[in-house]
């Protein structure tokens, strides 16, 4: 069976920082391009990160580039999602997701919120 779990969502303060884990399960992990989005209240999901199988290059949203780090470990197959310098607009249901051709698998989601 197919999982994607996050985890290490919660409130945090502007200018903190957030790392958010996606543990999953039940296919070839290291074989797969791996994805971050997110999805703020009344507005659509947002793809901000990708991290390909190998090499394991990588590509960011321009809102997040510099602020936030998209890491895979394959051992432990989990993808990892480091936020730094986060901002009130990054409040949103962050979701991973793992595709290859035919397969396009999506977790749950965390709540993150960025407030004072």
């Amino acid at each position: 069976q197919v999982q994607l779990v996050e985890s290490g969502g919660g409130l945090v303060q502007p200018g903190g920082s957030l790392t958010l884990s996606c543990a999953a399960s039940g296919f070839s992990f290291s074989n797969y391009i791996l994805r971050w989005f997110r999805q703020a209240p009344g507005k659509e999901r947002e793809f901000i990160a990708r991290i390909e199988s190998t090499p394991g290059s990588t590509w960011y949203l321009d809102s997040v580039k510099g602020r936030f780090t998209i890491s895979r470990d394959n051992a432990k197959n989990t993808l990892y999602l480091q936020m730094n310098s986060l901002k009130p607009e990054d409040t949103a249901v962050y979701y991973c997701n793992a595709w290859t051709w035919g397969d396009d698998y999506w977790g749950q989601g965390t709540q993150v919120t960025v407030s004072s």
